[in-house]
């Protein structure tokens, strides 16, 4: 009886990890099949003159420098307002903050906002930034709009990295003599880096590829320039995609596929230096 139960065990454990491998495969594949399929497109427009470039002839010919320029700015700038900010939250909700009914709805909030639809966020930002505060149609009140829309996620990820810290550790720091907040910027901080840096690029990452909220803010339709201040317009990858993609006729199906692939080489790369960036951080965790 117990050898029958045991072997029904393992053959249950096995189905178990046979769905699971196969769900995995059956995610991944579709995600590689993709990005194979945009470089196969995609790879014969990337060149110098496309990458820095000028677009003329209705966007059809030249390059897409403004657009990659113009991604990169709102990043940078995304980060600046939204980065300090959603850490700053996410450690006063760890470390100060009581565990009461008025936190637990700020919490339910930060869940919330993170499900809205970008578009109402662009709305949002048309409203207060563009229209009431005269930031007009610009690189600040877009970076503004798209660090909004990625607090949410920046706050609700560095708050469970933070938590995830054994309290052993700041039990121990405190009993050696340093204040509450030298044991947070010291130890606490340091050793939920890796976590927080996860956050940190998931809305960046969200941020990089969004239309909505820069259509209504501070995206330009063609502008052959670069911006020489924030509060200038711009051109960006992902409303430039959408634009050759849908609103010029005849456009070379070898550029779209060319900024998609530039897109998501950027998104990419990203990843990639967060990923070295955690690496190193965890490395040097003693926990």
């Amino acid at each position: 009886m117990m050898k029958f139960l045991s072997r029904n065990r393992h053959t249950v454990q096995r189905l178990g990890f046979s769905l699971i491998t196969l769900m995995a495969v059956a995610t991944v594949i579709p995600i590689v099949g993709t990005v194979i399929f945009i470089l196969f497109k995609g790879g014969s427009a990337i060149s110098l003159e496309f990458l820095s470039g000028f677009p003329r002839d209705g966007m059809r010919e030249g390059g897409i420098l403004p657009a990659i320029i113009g991604t990169l700015y709102l990043t940078i700038g995304t980060a600046i307002f939204s980065v300090p900010l959603g850490i700053a939250a996410a450690i006063y909700l760890s470390e100060y903050a009581k565990d009461n009914q008025v936190t637990r709805l700020i919490r339910l909030a930060i869940i919330n906002l993170a499900g809205i639809p970008s578009v109402v966020y662009g709305l949002f930002g048309l409203g207060l930034f563009v229209l009431f505060l005269q930031f007009g149609t610009s690189i600040l009140a877009a970076s503004l709009t798209l660090s909004i829309m990625t607090l949410p996620v920046i706050i609700s990820t560095a708050e469970e990295a933070l938590r995830s810290v054994p309290q052993s550790f700041r039990t121990v720091s405190i009993s050696l003599g340093a204040t509450r907040w030298q044991t947070i910027r010291r130890i606490v901080l340091k050793e939920a880096l890796p976590g927080i840096l996860t956050g940190v690029i998931l809305g960046l990452e969200r941020a990089a590829g969004e239309t909505a909220p820069i259509l209504f803010t501070g995206a330009a339709f063609f502008l052959p320039r670069l911006p020489g201040s924030p509060f200038d317009a711009t051109m960006a990858l992902p409303y430039h995609l959408f634009v050759i993609s849908t609103q010029v006729p005849e456009m070379p199906i070898q550029i779209q596929y060319g900024t998609a692939l530039v897109l998501l080489a950027f998104v990419l790369t990203m990843n990639v230096i967060a990923t070295v960036i955690r690496s190193r951080a965890r490395a040097r965790r003693q926990w």
